[in-house]
């Protein structure tokens, strides 16, 4: 079976729904996107609180696990993707944080022309409807994903805010605004109290186009090489045999930071030893393929409650089934709501010009600090990551079946500037447990148990206990042809490579300072324009740009 369209892309997760629409607005443009995992109908998938549940569920993620990385003491991290339409966006926390304008500099001052954080808030505008009064230079309000602050309120965050602002962060209403320093509640793709993934938002109403065909457990194996263009891809259907897409104008990579390296690889582009290993002929010897993965590590704190109760209570029996109950009928209710409430970004030290560490606190405790898998006592959770690491690593394929999960390793904590800045940030966490009012509901801490001593106690229990964020990023960078640590250009195309496009996580030449998931949709607006030839959105808007005084060289140390 042979079949042709303008456009094949190769996922359906958060950068490929957004892609599919902008590229079928025009009539003329056919895309087929196509989609390892199965439809977006899993019900738990709706309930923004349904991530306990979709979290471990094989049947809509890809649940992979680290090699066992040098600096965590050899742990093997488990890393949950989303596979289904959607993508993680389907099945994660639902936290919409673009992070600072200073990352977007960053990266022009990397290379990256046109990348800059004037360049790019026009496509996270583009992208949103806010739902809350905002300033209309940063926010959008009329675009197709629904964002919004969830309105339950408990003892513990308002608690918990107060002590924040009490040791040095101010309230801040919209972090994705003007300035992300302070403290405040998580905005989130919420739609009255419904998730909003980016299926919903982009690749649903693309499907309704008549010039888009959405193909799911469709697992694509290789893409096709004529000399150095990329003409077409081979799946494997539903029924097991394998089936060729013609791809008349490009193919465009969107499967993630972990599997989009790997399908690159697969099709004879990155680094040669390691194809040649692998008995792959090496069509273009590209080593920054799989290079440059990074994550946001988070150690978390656990405390358990005393003078209230928590999530933890309300989500049992019959409080579970009231709680619902609420939930149906549209009032607040913790099942409509993410799995972090409140937020913190701070600076481990005043000189700094922006913050370098998140603080993330929810109303629930969950064992041994890992997300989805609550205590049986009521409790509450701090977790920290630092914003911007140093510490990057791989991935790489460990044959030639596209059935085998690649090995990858994001080598955290393997940079001394990671170390201290993650040590600094669970200290001052734990000054504000310390702090009234959260001071007083707290009965004990459970993780970890004893105080550490020193700073070194402090490396080794995030070490020890310490775990993924989930915001894979970086494994094939954006940057100029010249850059040899750069796999794709400032265009998404890879380089070497004709009518081959990255659009997703993988092309961040450096981590933001936030949850990955706002950025890849901004990627896949500029990226879909920038295949198209569109005049860039900003110029379309009449350049409407803010100008803001960055401090590069302070605020992204080691870089």
């Amino acid at each position: 079976m042979t079949d042709a369209f303008d456009y094949v892309i190769v996922g359906g997760g958060s950068a490929a729904s957004v892609l599919a629409l902008r590229l079928s607005q025009d009539p003329r443009v056919t895309v087929c996107v196509l989609e390892a995992g199965p439809a977006d109908r899993n019900p738990f998938i709706r309930v923004p609180a349904g991530f306990v549940r979709t979290l471990f569920d094989p049947k809509v993620t890809w649940q992979f696990a680290t090699e066992p990385s040098i600096g965590i003491g050899g742990r093997q991290i488990q890393i949950t993707q989303g596979r289904t339409l959607g993508g993680s966006s389907s099945i994660n926390g639902g936290i919409y944080n673009r992070g600072q304008a200073a990352d977007f500099d960053h990266w022009a001052k990397l290379g990256n022309t046109g990348w800059s954080y004037a360049d790019v808030l026009p496509y996270f505008r583009r992208s949103e409807h806010f739902a809350d009064d905002s300033d209309s230079r940063y926010r959008g309000h009329d675009g197709p994903l629904h964002i919004s602050t969830p309105q339950w309120t408990h003892p513990l965050c308002d608690a918990f805010a107060a002590s924040a602002e009490q040791s040095g962060m101010p309230r801040n209403p919209d972090y994705n605004s003007e300035h992300q320093f302070g403290t405040g509640s998580y905005q989130a793709a919420i739609y009255r109290g419904r998730r909003c993934s980016a299926a919903d938002a982009f690749l649903h109403p693309a499907g309704r186009n008549p010039n888009v065909d959405i193909r799911t457990k469709s697992l694509v194996c290789r893409v096709v090489l004529e000399g150095r263009r990329a003409v077409a891809v081979t799946y494997v259907r539903p029924d097991g045999k394998r089936s060729t897409v013609n791809a008349l104008r490009g193919v465009i990579i969107s499967a993630g930071a972990i599997n989009t390296p790997k399908l690159l690889q697969l099709s004879g582009i990155g680094r040669g030893e390691l194809l040649q290993a692998n008995g792959i002929p090496v069509i273009c010897d590209n080593p920054a393929v799989g290079g440059n993965l990074r994550d946001h590590f988070s150690p978390r704190l656990v405390y358990r409650v005393k003078g209230t109760d928590s999530i933890n209570s309300r989500v049992r029996g019959l409080a579970l089934g009231a709680q619902v109950g609420r939930w149906l009928l549209g009032h607040s209710s913790v099942v409509s709501i993410p799995p972090a409430t409140n937020y913190g970004f701070d600076k481990t030290s005043p000189s700094l010009a922006f913050p370098d560490f998140s603080l993330v606190f929810a109303a629930a405790s969950y064992k041994e600090g890992r997300v989805g898998i609550l205590d049986d006592f009521p409790g509450m959770t701090c977790g920290v990551w630092q914003m911007r690491p140093n510490s990057s690593g791989y991935v790489r394929i460990r044959s030639s079946d596209v059935r085998d999960p690649p090995a990858f390793d994001p080598c955290y904590l393997t940079d001394p500037a990671d170390q201290g800045i993650l040590v600094a940030a669970l200290k001052r966490a734990a000054a504000i447990f310390d702090t009234a009012p959260i001071r007083n509901f707290v009965e004990f801490r459970s993780l970890p148990k004893r105080t550490p001593a020193n700073d070194e106690d402090w490396l080794e229990f995030a070490r020890s206990h310490g775990s993924s964020s989930y915001h894979l990023a970086g494994s094939c960078p954006m940057g100029p042809a010249c850059d040899d640590d750069a796999a794709v250009g400032t265009d998404l195309s890879v380089h070497g490579v004709e009518r081959l496009h990255v659009i997703d996580s993988s092309v961040m030449p450096a981590m933001v300072s936030a949850n990955t998931y706002a950025t890849t949709l901004m990627i896949a607006e500029k990226g879909a324009d920038l295949i198209l030839g569109k005049t860039p959105h900003s110029e379309q808007q009449g350049d409407r740009r803010t100008t803001y005084a960055c401090a590069p060289d302070r605020l992204f140390r080691g870089q």
